[in-house]
């Protein structure tokens, strides 16, 4: 009897080898999702980004009657605290009544630029996070043409 406990000791060679293919599969399906997870919330974080500030741009639209952000200063009429005709400053008083809009500037999720949180009036520029031109008023990620989220869809269209 003491012979016959000691062979069921241990597991096969065949059930470590299922055990073992069992969780080949389960990773190879595992871990493509999760990845792909990851580049879904940047490319959400993106849209996110682009919204708030489109909504800051719009609001001080609003309140500066009509008028936009002038491109070579939208993030310090956008981040600060300004007067009627946009000039800007950190603290609020009688003129300086406006904003500010955002706390800060959000960093760019995507592309060559990610981590940067500077607005440009330059497409391509080195060192911006995002481009704003007075000529049509639009913000966009700082991509270069044709670099696409996991959809397909170009950073700079969203």
């Amino acid at each position: 009897m003491l012979s016959h406990i000691r062979a069921r000791r241990g597991f096969s060679l065949i059930e470590l080898v299922i055990v073992v293919v069992i969780l080949g599969i389960i990773g190879a399906i595992a871990i493509p999702r999760m990845s792909r997870g990851a580049a879904g919330a940047a490319d959400s974080a993106v849209m996110a980004d682009l919204a708030a500030l489109r909504n800051a741009i719009e609001m001080y639209r609003a309140e500066h009657n009509g008028t936009y952000p002038d491109e070579t200063t939208v993030a310090n009429q956008l981040t600060m605290y300004s007067d009627i005709l946009g000039d800007t400053q950190a603290a609020s008083d009688a003129t300086h009544i406006y904003g500010p809009y955002l706390h800060s500037i959000p960093k760019q999720k995507a592309g060559a630029q990610k981590g940067k949180n500077a607005i440009s009036a330059t497409d391509g520029a080195a060192t911006a996070g995002w481009i704003y031109q007075n000529s049509d008023h639009r913000i966009y990620a700082n991509c270069a043409a044709g670099t696409a989220d996991q959809n397909g869809v170009d950073y700079r269209d969203y």
